[in-house]
């Protein structure tokens, strides 16, 4: 009989491309997820992965057995699903994917708070863009994930993934204090033409956002700097590179030689909690998805109170971020689509 966890081992290296990537999804070392790939092939007698260059490659028989192994795994999370409702607690192991800015400015008190509740629930966190982690969720390698989409790019949620929205992020255009629109209360997007931008890298969400929006307002961006981190982004703007437009999740307070710009129409990050649709009666995502929208508010309302226009900290900011308000939670309702 075929070990299961191996199947799972399998499974891992097949979503996630490499040994090393599934070990760091599973939480285990990359040697582990070899030893058990090599068991596998012994007890299937059967070759699975292949040298390719530095890496390695699945085989056909391999492709084939993960496949088999997927439709295994969903088996026993609905076997584990309705144990888990029979019980009425959220216990187990709950795999959370969530992109940067949400993993330091949400996940922390998130996390903290279902620890404290739920002591049988076993949450582990990784940090992946949302590009790719709704599709980990739609293949089971992740059981949660925190993503996020604007206005102008909606999110795809693909068949058998359900999705409720966690509250509005708004984002604000970061210049150096000496920069002839550092004392203005707001920009419009046509007031942006010819900057020197710094930003995220083609193929991440925000990027991509950026791109479109300043070609839909006539103007071709001139992307200068291409930084990951925001962290990086406001080091740029604060040493005068460039301007930069960051959402404020996880942005934290500016140094003194940034300024933070609202932009008219004021752009907004929706974020959203997705899973499975087979797993949607379990109550640890239930017990997931209720924390992250009870914390979204204060979340929501501590970030606007960081960001400051022309030295001051401006009060206007809280009240635009609208899922900030204290009635947020019963105004978004689940909204799963």
């Amino acid at each position: 009989m075929l070990d299961l966890a191996r199947l799972r081992a399998l499974h891992a290296v097949s979503v996630h491309g490499s040994v090393a990537a599934a070990a760091a999804a599973l939480g285990y070392t990359p040697s582990a997820v070899s030893q058990q790939i090599t068991k596998l092939e012994r007890e299937t007698r059967t070759t699975l992965l292949e040298r390719r260059g530095r890496g390695v490659a699945l085989t056909d028989e391999a492709r084939h057995l993960a496949s088999t192994a997927e439709e295994l795994l969903a088996l026993v999370e609905r076997a584990e699903t309705t144990l888990e409702e029979r019980r009425g607690q959220p216990t187990g192991q709950l795999v959370v994917g969530a992109f940067a800015s949400s993993a330091r400015g949400l996940l922390p008190g998130v996390l903290a708070e279902l620890a404290a509740l739920h002591p049988a629930l076993d949450v582990r966190l990784r940090e992946i863009d949302p590009h790719l982690s709704i599709d980990l969720v739609a293949r089971g390698a992740l059981d949660l994930a925190v993503a996020h989409d604007w206005d102008i790019a909606p999110l795809p949620a693909p068949e058998g993934v359900e999705q409720a929205v966690i509250g509005d992020d708004l984002c604000d255009v970061l210049v150096h204090v000496s920069h002839p629109l550092a004392a203005r209360s707001s920009v419009r997007r046509e007031d942006l033409a010819g900057e020197r931008w710094i930003c995220q890298p083609p193929g991440t969400v925000c990027h991509d956002w950026l791109v479109r929006t300043l070609r839909a307002a006539g103007c071709e961006p001139d992307l200068a700097h291409q930084a990951e981190e925001n962290h990086t982004q406001v080091a740029l703007v604060a040493a005068g590179l460039g301007i930069a437009m960051i959402p404020r999740l996880g942005r934290g307070p500016l140094p003194e030689e940034v300024r933070a710009v609202a932009l008219e129409p004021a752009p907004i990050r929706r974020l959203y909690a997705l899973w499975r649709t087979g797993a949607a009666r379990r109550p640890a995502v239930t017990a997931a998805v209720d924390t992250l929208r009870h914390h979204w508010p204060k979340v929501a309302t501590a970030t606007a109170t960081t960001t400051v226009t022309s030295g001051a900290t401006t009060t206007a900011a809280t009240t635009a971020t609208t899922p900030a308000t204290a009635d947020a939670a019963d105004r978004l309702g689940w909204q799963i689509s």
